[in-house]
């Protein structure tokens, strides 16, 4: 319903007044009809002329210092491709892209925005800078999938004529990159930063630790990252990010309004931390560093107390490195701890995250230590995940601990697509790109209520990948469907229109240089 009245109701821009935009060229293409973008807008109201951005257009910021951080990044987007100064500037006009930051509409939240399309201009309204962010990644996506090349092109840059009033269904929508198994470059988490911001996604969880590499450096342990981060799968050079690097990626995230939250994995997926230290082995002989991909053989010692030392040593290096509001401590896959220790490791865990004024978070396993004030599991099952399973998460979602949700045979961006998929893996099935997106949040957990999810996140394991090229093969087009159902309202769901929206996302994807699988499942348009 949504995509046909956009369609029905979207306009040719006719010439703007002088000294705003520019005339589109005479048999120009008609613009992208409002809100067909991913993820779909919750409120679409199309109709009127359309706006063109041209040699006079500027953006005008006001006298807010976010405004214009906002106004700065659009025009680093914009600048190359259409060729245009695009000065941003604080004296205000009607003409020009307007970025507006104003408290007066609560119904817009955190997050959300407003965005005016007419002749004279665009206005972009929202109460807080991610809001105002997440309305320019709505802008970007009304235009020319060419606007995301960074050389000249050749236009028109057109916007549909009406309004667009956006806010998300859910608080919580992360990406999840695995730089444990093999590291990943400074530069390459940036980039995919950049590509998950343009579909709103607000979180990005990092795997820090794993049997095959820690990937951060703690100085009160050195030897983690020094040795312990010293190799990967397959046995190449691993790496870890200093202290400084860390912090620079906290930065960047924040810029595209994404909040790091940072794992370390435990009481399991600890080979790299026992291998750096013999101390912290219950034998006291250090394992060897791995370069498999098993998981379930290695524990941290409960009976040991420089474990706990350990446990509080790091998790307050990592509070300290980390000004967003979680520490995710893993908890997955611990199957060589048993249920005592496990309880008795984690309950600490714990505790150390809430002593350093962090909020708890970890895989779902984490429900069978203590209940905790505020604690957020993620839900990582799938269709053969047992009912037992399930209803310890239902039972502590009833009991009030939150919910994010990431079932692997959804979700996973590590899944293979299907039997001739070269890379990931395939031990939640095949997940093809309908059935990624073909999922309800709100009700997937049968019997956990709708108020306890707090959204979704879509993660990326890297046992089989280390390159760019591999990870965005693999992440998209999946990737931009878990957003939109994190995002959009659930009347919106709905393959057969979707679909088509996302076939618009193949020009825009080749632009930006995202080597996508080209799913059969998707006509794929072309621009």
């Amino acid at each position: 319903m949504l995509l046909v009245a956009v369609a029905g109701t979207a306009a040719v821009g006719a010439a703007p007044a002088p000294g705003t935009g520019a005339a589109a060229p005479a048999g120009a293409t008609a613009p992208r009809p409002l809100g067909q973008i991913v993820p779909a807008p919750a409120e679409v109201k199309a109709g009127g002329s359309a706006y063109t951005i041209g040699a006079k257009t500027r953006i005008r910021v006001g006298h807010s210092a976010q405004a214009r951080q906002v106004g700065e990044a659009l025009a680093k987007v914009l600048r190359p491709s259409t060729g245009y100064e695009l000065p941003v500037t604080s004296r205000d006009g009607r003409d020009g892209i307007r970025l507006r930051l104003s408290s007066s509409d609560r119904s817009l939240g955190d997050e959300g925005y407003r965005l005016e399309s007419g002749r004279d201009g665009i206005t972009v309204t929202a109460r807080k800078d991610a809001g105002l962010f997440h309305g320019i990644q709505t802008l970007r996506q009304q235009l020319p999938a060419a606007v995301e090349k960074a050389t000249k092109q050749a236009g028109p840059w057109q916007v549909a004529g009406g309004t667009i009033k956006d806010v998300p269904r859910f608080g919580h929508r992360a990406v999840m990159l695995d730089v444990g198994r093999h590291f990943l470059s400074v530069e390459q988490v940036k980039r995919y930063i950049d590509q998950a911001a343009l579909y709103k996604m607000n979180k990005l969880h990092m795997h820090l630790s794993e049997d095959q590499g820690w990937r951060i450096a703690i100085n009160s342990w050195p030897r983690l990252a020094t040795y312990g981060g010293s190799t990967q799968v397959g046995g190449g050079p691993g790496g870890y990010y200093t202290k400084a690097q860390y912090k620079d990626l906290v930065k960047y995230a924040a810029s595209r309004r994404m909040e790091v939250v940072p794992e370390i994995d435990m009481p399991g997926h600890t080979n790299a931390a026992l291998a750096s230290y013999a101390e912290l082995n219950c034998n006291g002989i250090a394992p060897p560093l791995y370069t498999g991909t098993q998981v379930g053989f290695s524990s941290l010692c409960a009976s040991k107390a420089i474990t706990y030392k350990f446990i509080d040593d790091v998790l307050r290096e990592i509070a300290q490195l980390t000004p967003g509001r979680y520490l995710n401590i893993g908890g997955d896959e611990a199957h060589s701890t048993s249920h005592a220790d496990f309880v008795k490791i984690m309950n600490h865990a714990q505790d150390v995250v809430g002593k350093y004024g962090k909020k708890i978070m970890g895989w779902h396993q984490l429900v069978g230590a203590k209940q905790a004030k505020g604690k957020v599991v993620q839900y990582w099952g799938y269709d053969a995940t047992s009912a037992a399973e399930r209803q310890t998460v239902v039972d502590a979602a009833k009991g009030g601990t939150k919910l994010v949700l990431s079932p692997a045979d959804r979700s996973y961006l590590d899944m293979k697509y299907n039997k001739d998929t070269k890379l990931g893996l395939a031990w939640a099935g095949y997940v093809e790109v309908q059935r990624s997106y073909d999922w309800d949040p709100g009700s997937y957990l049968t019997g956990a209520p709708e108020s306890s999810v707090l959204g979704v996140e879509a993660p990326l394991w890297t046992e089989t990948l280390a390159t760019s090229d591999q990870l965005e093969y693999m992440a998209y087009p999946r990737l931009p469907g878990i957003a939109e159902l994190g995002w959009s309202p659930r009347s919106t769901h709905d393959w057969d229109t979707y679909k088509l929206r996302l076939a618009q996302q193949g020009p825009r994807f080749d632009a930006l240089g995202i080597d996508y699988y080209k799913s059969p499942q998707v006509p794929w348009a072309t621009e």
